[in-house]
């Protein structure tokens, strides 16, 4: 079975498990997740799976529809079980790169127009499933080995949030060339760096509007965005929401 369907998730919390697999993107808006004790967030940035049989809590975080892909291993191939049990083995948070987001809004699209036609579903869901496999899986080029180390780079990041941060600048905290840095962080991420750190600044930004009690001025500048505006225009470009619907939820 391969399916994919589009669904609102409510902001009451639900907890079930179900024999297949599932993939959950998002393509408006938020929605927390909790796989057999690890939690996670699905937003445009970032997607979760689900191993069947998995036990798993969820919330909708205000208005977002999520596109859903249902998964199991009945009349499957070898190389598609194989496939399915790698990516599967574990529940994931994969981060999504901009051009699995523009795959994403296309399958969204054809679902909104034609989501009662299996073939295409099942043909969506594939196209999918084989994309983030490869991201998730796929290794840098043969002769380009990734050397960085991401925990120095991610802690010298949320060091100077506050502020602009370069490709040059990480690239010489990894010891590399700007043009070998953006080349191997993008293949050992799957996010160029501007979107690496753009999704920290979301990320810290929603943490403290969460549990902060600071104008929003305030967050914006402490997570490096040059204005509340920008702030609020990259909410709700990545995460479907405002900074202010995001506190009051």
């Amino acid at each position: 079975m391969l399916n994919a369907r589009l669904m609102r998730l409510d902001a009451q919390p639900d907890e079930h498990a179900h024999d297949y697999h599932q993939l959950i993107f998002s393509l408006e808006g938020r929605a927390a997740f909790d796989v057999a004790g690890e939690g996670g967030e699905v937003c445009r940035m970032r997607a979760c799976l689900v191993p069947g049989d998995a036990a798993h809590e969820f919330a909708g975080v205000g208005d977002n529809q999520m596109l859903i892909v249902d998964l199991d291993e009945q009349d499957q191939g070898p190389e598609d079980l194989e496939l399915l049990k790698r990516l599967f083995d574990v529940p994931r948070f994969p981060a999504l790169d901009a051009d699995f987001q523009n795959l994403l809004n296309y399958a969204g699209a054809e679902l909104r127009r034609y989501g009662s036609d299996p073939l295409l579903s099942r043909a969506l869901s594939g196209v999918l499933l084989r994309a983030l496999h490869l991201r998730v899986f796929d290794k840098p080029p043969q002769g380009r080995p990734s050397s960085i180390d991401m925990g120095l780079i991610d802690a010298y990041v949320r060091k100077h949030l506050a502020r602009r941060i370069s490709v040059a600048e990480m690239a010489q905290v990894a010891y590399l060339s700007p043009s070998h840095f953006h080349a191997q962080f993008k293949d050992s991420v799957g996010l160029t760096p501007h979107q690496y750190v753009l999704k920290v600044r979301l990320d810290h930004a929603s943490r403290m509007l969460r549990e902060s009690p600071l104008p929003l001025v305030r967050i914006a500048e402490e997570c490096g965005f040059s204005s509340q505006s920008a702030l609020t225009t990259a909410m709700r470009r990545y995460l479907g929401l405002t900074p202010g619907r995001l506190r009051n939820h």
